[in-house]
């Protein structure tokens, strides 16, 4: 297997991680989608601190990928919002429903990727 191979395989299980964290399940009628950080979310002070613990695993994925500072930088900043403002009662439970640092941090993995690979 190349090495592009396994960043690709890689980048395949970011995007499949964020998808089921942030926006797997759609709210019938609306087009709001939600994911394991929302549900998991609401049980107070477990649920924030599970799923944060489980988006480290995306910024360390990008570390293996060899992800420029300013780029993990940014991804724990995005992890760190959504951990503090998604652990406020109830106004948190809401906030996690629009700020989706799983998802943002699979974008920024990939467009990182994407200029790596551009330059070649």
């Amino acid at each position: 297997m190349s090495q592009w191979d396994d960043v690709q395989r890689r980048l395949e299980r970011v995007r499949k991680f964020a998808g089921l964290m942030d926006d797997k399940f759609a709210l019938p009628g609306t087009r709001l989608r939600f994911g394991l950080d929302s549900l998991l979310g609401l049980l107070p002070g477990l649920g924030d601190a599970a799923t944060a613990a489980m988006g480290v695993w995306l910024i360390a994925e990008a570390a293996r990928m060899k992800v420029p500072k300013g780029v993990l930088i940014r991804m724990c900043g995005n992890l760190l919002v959504d951990a503090t403002l998604g652990s406020v009662p109830i106004a948190g439970d809401v906030f996690d429903l629009y700020w989706k640092s799983n998802r943002r941090n699979a974008v920024l993995l990939e467009k990182h990727l994407k200029k790596r690979a551009a330059g070649r």
